[in-house]
């Protein structure tokens, strides 16, 4: 994936005390983080929270590029009063949000010949493995696409990228006990579209 905003960022990494996070400190000042190790550190995690919550490939190459262009515009901003990677995240978040709403889509609105299906079974060295990996990808893209949207997106960051409540309030802007019982009806609610997907496959195969 293309860095969109990396040209021409150099750091200096001279001195044995060098963070990689965080760019040379000047006195009485607030050290700000470093771009190019921030994008390193959590491009992977953007792109796999991207396409859980619903997105295409391409979809999520967009809308991925769109998040660190914001996160490079807003890095200085950052005051370190969440977790970086939370802050990547709600950034990312609320860019998803607006492509279903300016699209008027749904998670799991995405095409059986996804494109991302073929570069991920591409990239394993078993294919009956990636294969089992891509069908199992495609049932949960599924399942998840019928919760509502709030269910989904915390089961999503709860159950799939390990999320505290607390983390997940960050994210979303709803308080910790509203999170937590929008996590345990979506918990329930996913539990019976995996069985009743379960018996739909027993009875196809008999």
């Amino acid at each position: 994936m293309t860095n969109p905003a990396l040209a021409g960022n150099q750091t200096n990494r001279m001195g044995p005390s060098w963070n990689p996070l965080v760019a040379p400190e000047t006195a009485g000042q607030v050290p700000v983080l470093d771009f190019e190790t921030v994008y390193e550190a959590h491009v992977d995690f953007a792109w796999r929270a991207a396409r859980r919550l619903g997105l295409g490939a391409a979809d999520a190459e967009d809308v991925v590029q769109e998040t660190f262009v914001v996160v490079h515009r807003r890095l200085a901003e950052f005051e370190g009063r969440a977790d970086i990677k939370t802050w990547v995240f709600k950034i990312l978040f609320h860019i998803v949000r607006h492509h279903f709403r300016a699209h008027q889509r749904r998670p799991g609105d995405r095409a059986s010949d996804d494109p991302g299906s073929v570069q991920e079974l591409a990239t394993e060295q078993d294919p009956a493995s990636a294969y089992e990996r891509s069908e199992a990808l495609a049932v949960l893209d599924r399942l998840l696409g019928q919760l509502d949207e709030d269910r989904r997106e915390v089961l999503v960051l709860s159950e799939i990228e390990q999320m505290t409540l607390a983390q997940i309030a960050e994210v979303t802007g709803a308080n910790p006990n509203t999170v937590a019982s929008r996590l345990r009806v979506a918990r329930q609610e996913f539990e019976k579209l995996l069985l009743r997907f379960q018996a739909q496959e027993r009875r196809r195969q008999l």
